[in-house]
């Protein structure tokens, strides 16, 4: 076996809230369907404009948050989007953010998203639905977006003001948004401009510079503050912006920034915190997901604990749980929440969430090796598992605990095929696994763990 790696001391401050919020926005583009750095590049565009603006210091450092973290309730609504819509949740809200608000572009696009892979009789059934209850189904799919992301920014230890930033992102200056429906200046400052960011960035890279203008001032008093929008137009116009927009060391600069150097280092008890809230954002995905990290974790630290790991280790391995599936928010419901069996097509989707998880916990100097622990939870010890094939030699003892807490919750919880299996019938199965799939030591572990509580 592989040795396990250094675990950070957990009185040290470990890593940059910079770097940290870096990786986490982009497994927030992937849910929104957007391409990488798109969270990125709306932060960098909102806050080019905020310089115009008379803010304070903390005023800027809250908008700054508020637009990279828009996105925090994305996954939350991804389940009933695909059940509303019968389809593909990625490509939906891809697709949904280059719509404006005139109602024949939202009934081309609506005919063109609904169920686009049934029959004729399915499809016409489901318009109809759509249609009929139309205002009802935006309002709650945007209203579980708006609360659950405030919700989250609040356990990452946010301002209030960035909560209610992003919880009003979707509201409309003309009172026509979500989640309350408020008008004009009463939607918060924060959340007119990252709205405007966000179109902004949306229109650039998928239509160019002009389509952006054009839709910016279309826009204007309708979705968006009229004052607001000419400081926008005047960036996009501006020489140099768009090589600005593409260049490739615009991350570093966005995370380079006063607001990120204001929090200095995130200490492990932080750390710890937003692996917890982000958590929350991956098991929102899926009604079938719910709690799902939270327990892999629980079961990894019992398996640890009784295996005589360090309580650094056991830390470290409680947080390899937490985000071990981060690479599903890259999955689009359809398959995710599919009751049937999976195609070939369907299963090699499936077969990336770990290679999502390891590109996105990779690019976190202090959750390297945590990446890779964490992207072989379904790795066997024959070979035969994913993403890599990898063999019994090459699989560390904490790739083993973390396949035997995934597989045990699995099996003990429910699925879109099945229900949750009772602890005789999941002990069977997993019996039939020692040793072609998961370790004996830490199967034993868990056994041990469970039959003492």
């Amino acid at each position: 076996m592989q040795p396990n790696p250094k675990f950070p001391a957990s009185s040290d401050a470990v890593v940059s809230l910079g770097e940290l919020l870096g990786a986490l926005s982009h497994a927030l583009d992937l849910t929104e369907g957007q391409p990488k750095g798109h969270c990125v590049r709306s932060c960098w565009i909102g806050m080019e404009v905020a310089e115009t603006l008379d803010l304070t210091a903390a005023q800027r450092s809250d908008l700054y948050f508020t637009i990279l973290l828009k996105d925090l309730g994305c996954s939350s609504n991804a389940a009933r989007i695909c059940q509303l819509y019968l389809t593909d949740d990625i490509g939906f809200k891809r697709s949904y953010k280059l719509i404006d608000s005139s109602a024949k572009k939202g009934l081309e696009f609506l005919l063109s998203h609904t169920a686009s892979e049934s029959g004729l009789l399915q499809r016409l059934r489901t318009v109809t639905s759509v249609l009929k209850d139309s205002d009802d189904i935006v309002a709650e799919v945007f209203q579980t977006r708006c609360h659950r992301g405030a919700e989250i920014a609040r356990l990452m230890r946010f301002s209030e003001d960035v909560a209610e930033g992003i919880a009003g992102l979707d509201e409309h200056w003309n009172g026509g948004g979500w989640p309350e429906g408020l008008r004009g200046p009463d939607i918060p400052l924060y959340s007119r401009v990252a709205l405007l960011a966000q179109v902004a960035e949306v229109f650039v890279a998928e239509l160019g510079v002009d389509a952006a203008v054009a839709e910016l001032a279309r826009r204007a008093g309708q979705w968006f503050d009229p004052d607001l929008v000419p400081f926008f137009v005047e960036l996009l116009q501006r020489p140099g912006f768009l090589q600005a927009f593409h260049d490739p060391g615009l991350e570093a600069h966005v995370f380079a920034s006063e607001p990120v150097r204001q929090q200095h280092l995130v200490d492990e008890d932080y750390l710890d915190e937003i692996a917890y809230a982000f958590a929350k954002v991956i098991d929102a995905k899926s009604p079938f997901t719910h709690g799902h990290s939270e327990r892999v974790a629980q079961f990894t630290d019992t398996i640890c604990t009784e295996m005589g790991y360090s309580t650094a280790h056991r830390r470290w391995m409680m947080r390899a749980g937490l985000l071990h599936d981060i690479g599903k928010l890259g999955v689009s419901n359809t398959i995710l929440d599919k009751p049937g069996k999976l195609t070939d097509a369907e299963f090699e989707q499936i077969k990336l969430h770990p290679l999502y998880s390891q590109q996105i916990l990779g690019r976190v100097s202090v959750f390297h090796d945590l990446a890779i622990t964490a992207s072989a939870h379904h790795e066997r010890l024959d070979g035969k598992g994913y993403p890599q094939g990898m063999t019994a030699e090459n699989l560390s003892r904490d790739m083993r605990v973390l396949a035997v807490a995934d597989i045990f919750d699995a099996l003990t919880a429910d699925r879109p095929y099945r229900p949750a299996l009772p602890l005789e019938k999941v002990y069977t199965i997993m019996d039939d696994m020692v040793g072609s799939a998961i370790d004996i030591d830490c199967y034993a572990a868990l056994q041990t763990a469970i039959a003492n509580s």
